[in-house]
């Protein structure tokens, strides 16, 4: 996927369908196959490789499809806390002084 912040919208959904392409021919499975495993339309699937905006519900259906939800782990990380962060909150919670 391009890494550049100057990468476009469409760009970033045209690759984002072309690498659900690949893990479902990985897979073996045909569209419609994957449709029905996943719960969709055979059209939302076709839309969603050809980057035609799918919903963030259809990517995690096909990549749960696919034996894949584990791309969506950086993106689902729970955020770091800073140490400053966690001594502000200790004051103010009253257990630092």
């Amino acid at each position: 996927m391009p890494e550049n912040a100057t990468a476009t919208d469409s760009e970033l959904m045209a690759e984002t369908g072309l690498r659900l392409r690949s893990l479902r021919r990985r897979r073996g499975l045909t569209i419609g196959e994957a449709a029905k495993r996943a719960d969709l339309a055979r059209m939302t699937v076709s839309r969603a490789e050809r980057g035609h905006n799918p919903t963030l519900l259809t990517v995690v259906r096909l990549l749960r499809v696919y034996g894949s939800l584990n791309v969506l782990e950086t993106f689902l990380l729970e955020p770091e806390v800073s140490p400053m962060a966690l001594i502000s909150e200790s004051r103010t919670r009253g257990w630092l002084k």
